[in-house]
């Protein structure tokens, strides 16, 4: 069989010609293999959310004094300051009252309370937040613990509901955009193929991308990446997204050439 040969049945899109096979697929299909791909990189967003942040937080609840809100703009404080109350490879809380800089952690995201603003410090720099003044903060543990117990849940199923109709949401979105590019490559390339069929392509082509980005976060989690690394992921996963548009049509079959007819030769009555 020729390697090039263009696939009968669509079933992985991981390789170039198994992409390719999408074309010709029904939209139920490939609505099927997204939603698989979705719902991994749902999973993986919520084990990050569940196993590598909100322990730091349920630890920085733990260590919040017995009284204590942010009222009217201001963090009303009465423990030690500078403190730090949790740190892991995500995240870190500290409490600085004066922002002095005594505490830095090696965290990815430090966020340090002080009297009248958070800071938070991370590998893109440092962001300072005024506390709203409008609003009443509950900064001890006799308020924060059940509030955090009563969210935290919540918080996990619609990160996975968000990840997962997001994507979708935008796989639709970027097909709809890359539809041309695929049907021009074809087209100059001879490859038999219409804006339906392109568009289903373009679609299957986003999946590749979106794997790596799961399988990074995973390693992420696991401490097989840093940020950097992950950010680096990030960026490759819509090159390789790109790559797959231009590769993926050349295992398509080629249009057959019209039959030349012999204006001399007499018709067939």
């Amino acid at each position: 069989m020729n390697a090039l040969a263009e696939p009968a049945f669509a079933w992985e899109p991981i390789t170039p010609r198994g992409v390719a096979a999408f074309a010709r697929a029904s939209f139920e299909r490939l609505f099927v293999m997204q939603s698989v791909f979705a719902l991994l990189a749902a999973g993986a967003v919520v084990w990050v959310l569940a196993a590598g942040i909100f322990p730091t937080i349920d630890a920085a609840i733990s260590q919040l004094p017995a009284t204590g809100e942010i009222h009217s703009g201001v963090l009303d404080w009465r423990d030690d300051s500078p403190v730090l109350l949790a740190e892991g490879k995500i995240l870190a809380f500290s409490v600085d009252l004066e922002h002095g800089g005594a505490l830095r952690s090696p965290a990815d995201f430090q966020f340090e309370f002080g009297r009248d603003s958070v800071r938070v410090f991370s590998l893109f720099g440092e962001t300072e937040l005024e506390y709203p003044p409008g609003y009443f903060i509950a900064t001890n543990q006799t308020d924060a613990r059940p509030a955090w117990g009563a969210w935290a849940p919540d918080i996990l199923g619609l990160a996975a509901i968000g990840t997962f109709f997001g994507l979708l949401v935008v796989w639709a979105l970027l097909a709809t955009v890359y539809v041309l590019p695929v049907w021009l490559i074809c087209f100059f390339s001879n490859r038999d193929l219409n804006f339906r069929s392109s568009w289903k392509l373009a679609g299957a082509a986003l999946m590749p991308g979106a794997l790596l980005l799961t399988l990074a976060l995973v390693l992420y989690e696991l401490g097989g990446f840093d940020i950097v690394q992950l950010c680096f992921a990030f960026g490759m996963h819509l090159v390789i997204g790109w790559i797959y548009l231009f590769v993926s049509p050349m295992f398509l079959q080629r249009a057959q050439p019209a039959e030349a007819k012999n204006p001399f030769q007499p018709s067939a009555n």
